[in-house]
């Protein structure tokens, strides 16, 4: 890594399967660097491609956002060379955290987050890992943040996928207030993309879930 270029010590504050996640100070801004880490069992010159390939469409899809005026981290350094990203450290809450600590009393953030991801595919972006760890209250406002996994697309498919992965998040982490925090996002995303659209959208999750089942009961009949 390029330490030169950091104004503080990187401090380590999370490491993942695909990238490494240092808090640090970057032109006197509070900072988030994030390293895509090579992978051994792949042929180096295509690993290196692929990681640049990565962390330029993650840049690209977070200053497009920005501009579109979603809530998302600033963007102040690429370095593709090192698949490496310098952008703004959002100092707060995850939306699981508040959940735990306040249960149903935190609809309107749920909703805020609906209108956000209603707005986000509007732009033709589809996040890939919609979970509440991924969401940040920050001044009664909702940041959205890692979008490792983001790409362009309008298909339905890959906006089902992203509702489908919030509800799972949510049934999974947050059982007993389930309904209504799901409702309040419905309502958000109904508010920009209309009540037809997500229904279509969850006509479609219904369909990625029995998928999900068949897949899982081929695999339990496998093992008897």
């Amino acid at each position: 890594m390029i330490k030169s270029i950091f104004c503080g010590p990187l401090k380590l504050i999370a490491l993942g399967a695909e990238a490494a996640l240092y808090r640090t100070c970057f032109e006197d801004l509070d900072a988030l660097v994030k390293v895509r880490l090579p992978k051994p069992y792949r042929d180096p010159t295509l690993d290196k491609m692929l990681r640049s390939r990565r962390t330029e469409l993650e840049g690209k899809i977070l200053a497009e956002l920005r501009l579109k005026g979603l809530k998302v981290p600033a963007l102040y350094y690429v370095n593709l060379e090192n698949a490496l990203l310098i952008m703004e450290f959002i100092e707060g809450l995850t939306l699981r955290d508040l959940v735990f600590m306040k249960g149903g009393q935190v609809t309107k953030y749920f909703k805020y987050w609906g209108v956000f991801t209603a707005l986000m595919h509007e732009t033709g972006i589809v996040h890939g890992d919609l979970t509440t760890s991924n969401v940040i209250v920050k001044d009664e406002e909702i940041y959205v943040v890692d979008f490792g996994l983001a790409k362009y697309s309008n298909k339905v498919e890959d906006r089902a996928t992203d509702i489908h992965l919030m509800i799972r998040a949510v049934e999974s982490t947050h059982y007993t207030v389930k309904e209504a925090l799901l409702k309040a996002f419905s309502e958000g995303y109904k508010e920009v993309l209309g009540e037809q659209t997500f229904k279509e959208l969850l006509e479609k999750v219904k369909e990625i879930r029995m998928r999900g089942r068949y897949v899982e009961e081929r695999r339990m009949r496998k093992n008897i």
